[in-house]
């Protein structure tokens, strides 16, 4: 994602050269990619005459790695600078109970389940707004929208005037039309059937409708008083709009996701509690969920994590002090202090980075704060030779050949439909040892292909007005279910083929495995040769197809297409084909 900073925001309180902050974003472990404005975007883009009277102000984008959530606005990428720089102390955040009375209260009903089930909410309490600080606000729940919420799909942040509202608020779900309210930035009443009509035309809204439209019920969040707050993931309501006046702000964050909820919520109130009257302090609010259990949010979790400076020194190739490490973690906002305990470092890890997983999430730290250019160079201990991998240099080497011998290569998506590998080819889906896709985007995509045939079947159908004879063929990998695997299956490099013409052609075919063979170095012979068999297949006309035995297994079929076959992929003529696994032939 892409960070702009504007020039004209002193927060750093520092002035820097373009070349120097550069360089101070480098040492980061950030890059600097471009220093435009507003109107040379526009006029890069749309022309000149688009961009008259585009802002002038020079805006610096910076690459932000995907997973460092706290640097996606301004005011943390400003704060873990100066932390960087020694200009400022790690702060720490913490979570108060409200001054007077109780915290407020989101209570979730059991109809949300089916549709978004996980919330989370807390309260910034006498938060002073300008407009550069709204801004920013605003373009961090878009930031984090696009980025860790997935477009809304996972999580979606509601952020509201608490003194226009008043708990307890609810979060259920209702019919569309049973939903009545004045969205934000609209002049009356729509019911959430009218608000998915009026948005289907909406720039930016439009993209979020298909995660709820076609459920039965619709998420939506009331306060006691049954005002509509939001409705997500789709729109806020008017009547609880910030503005620069605001003064305590309710954010809620409704999930289908709720360890991505907590960290969205965490993310949001570290980044803007410093504008609070007392700075990084964030007040409680408590979730009811449908079972009575309740929880307190936001969690604001610091964890601490120990490892060795002989791990960091290792893998970073430094030879530093468990002191000095300490202070380079310290830097990163990972307030770290030797245990004494050997060279132990206890490293805290902050609610703000939920990218430290591991103890080489930690060691990267540790190098970025220690400056790449600063490591010394060294030569390897160990030498390698590359070299091809062995299975690809095979499939190189059969694919010159094969071409030679006047076919055409033809290469097809890895994914295909469930009727491409089962009812077009006379199978049983059930009977294949397919992998599917959970949640295919098109019927097209639905399953990992476990034979090359349908692809080359295809390719033939799309180029029939070419002229005859056609002879195809391809060298892929098939994805097959595999149960002694750690993830459940496995690739397997396969080569086929296909003829064709106006006949069968299946000596065409023989020839060209017999070809194959002579090229693997492969006898035809029983026993330590090849020779092929007849067999049955719902795929090939009855009595027109072999498997091959190679060594005495079964490593491929080939044979005459049944008409039915062909009349599903589209073909009016006879086709013959030739398919065989190649990784017995290493």
């Amino acid at each position: 994602p892409w960070l702009r900073y504007c020039k004209a925001d002193n927060m750093m309180h520092c002035i820097y050269s373009d070349e120097e902050f550069d360089e101070l974003c480098f040492e980061f472990g950030l890059e600097l990619d471009e220093i435009t404005s507003e109107k040379e975007i526009i006029s890069r883009e749309q022309g000149d005459t688009k961009a008259s009277g585009a802002s002038d102000v020079i805006l610096y984008k910076i690459d932000v790695p995907a997973n460092r959530y706290d640097l996606l606005c301004l005011e943390g990428l400003v704060r873990g600078l100066q932390v960087f720089k020694n200009k400022l102390e790690v702060p720490r955040y913490k979570r108060v109970s409200p001054l007077s009375g109780e915290p407020q209260k989101l209570i979730i009903t059991k109809e949300t389940e089916a549709v978004r089930p996980h919330a989370v909410a807390a309260v910034l309490r006498n938060i002073t707004f300008t407009q550069e600080r709204y801004d920013s606000f605003i373009e961090l729940q878009e930031k984090l929208h696009q980025n860790i919420c997935r477009k809304r799909s996972l999580v979606a942040i509601g952020t509201h005037d608490l003194d226009t509202i008043s708990g307890p608020f609810t979060y259920t779900a209702k019919r569309p039309g049973d939903i009545s309210f004045k969205p934000l930035n609209q002049t009356k009443e729509y019911t959430a059937t009218q608000l998915m009509s009026l948005y289907k035309t909406d720039s930016h809204l439009r993209h979020y409708l298909h995660i709820i439209e076609d459920k039965p019920l619709y998420p939506v969040i009331y306060d006691s008083n049954g005002v509509v707050l939001s409705m997500p993931p789709i729109i806020n309501g008017d009547h609880s709009k910030i503005s620069l006046k605001t003064k305590n702000v309710f954010i809620e964050c409704t999930a289908t996701d709720q360890t991505k909820a907590k960290t969205v919520l965490d993310m949001m109130v570290t980044m803007f509690s410093e504008y609070c009257a007392q700075p990084f302090t964030v007040e409680e609010a408590e979730v009811v969920y449908p079972d009575g259990k309740t929880c307190i949010y936001p969690e604001l979790a610091y964890r601490k994590e120990k490892l060795s400076g002989k791990f960091i020194n290792q893998k970073v190739g430094i030879n530093e002090s468990t002191e000095k490490i300490a202070h380079l973690l310290t830097r990163m906002c990972l307030l770290s202090q030797a245990t004494g305990a050997g060279d132990e470092i206890e490293v805290e890890i902050p609610p703000t980075r939920s990218d430290i997983i591991h103890a080489c999430d930690i060691m990267e730290d540790a190098a970025i704060a220690y400056g790449f250019n600063n490591i010394t160079r060294t030569t390897p201990r160990t030498y390698t030779v590359a070299n091809q991998f062995p299975l690809n240099k095979l499939t190189e080497l059969l694919r010159q050949d094969l071409a030679a011998a006047g076919f055409t290569e033809a290469l097809n998506f890895a994914l295909c439909s469930q009727e491409d590998i089962a009812e077009k080819l006379g199978k049983k889906i059930s009977e294949m040892r397919a992998v599917h896709i959970s949640n295919p985007k098109t019927a097209e995509f639905q399953v990992a292909r476990t034979t090359l045939l349908p692809g080359l079947l295809k390719t033939i159908a799309a180029n029939r007005k070419m002229p005859l004879p056609l002879k195809l063929f391809e060298i892929s990998d098939v994805v097959l279910k595999d149960e002694t695997k750690d993830v459940g299956a496995r690739n397997s490099r396969r080569f086929c083929a296909v003829y064709y013409n106006k006949s069968p052609g299946f000596e065409v075919i023989h020839g060209l495995l017999d070809r194959t063979m002579q090229l693997l170095e492969v006898k035809p012979a029983r026993g330590e040769g090849y020779h092929i068999q007849t067999a049955d297949d719902s795929t090939f006309f009855p009595g027109r197809c072999a498997d091959i035995f190679v060594r005495g297994k079964n490593v491929g079929r080939l044979g005459v297409l049944h008409p039915d076959v062909i009349n599903r992929f589209e073909l009016t003529m006879p086709c013959s084909a030739l398919e065989m696994d190649i990784e017995p032939f290493l």
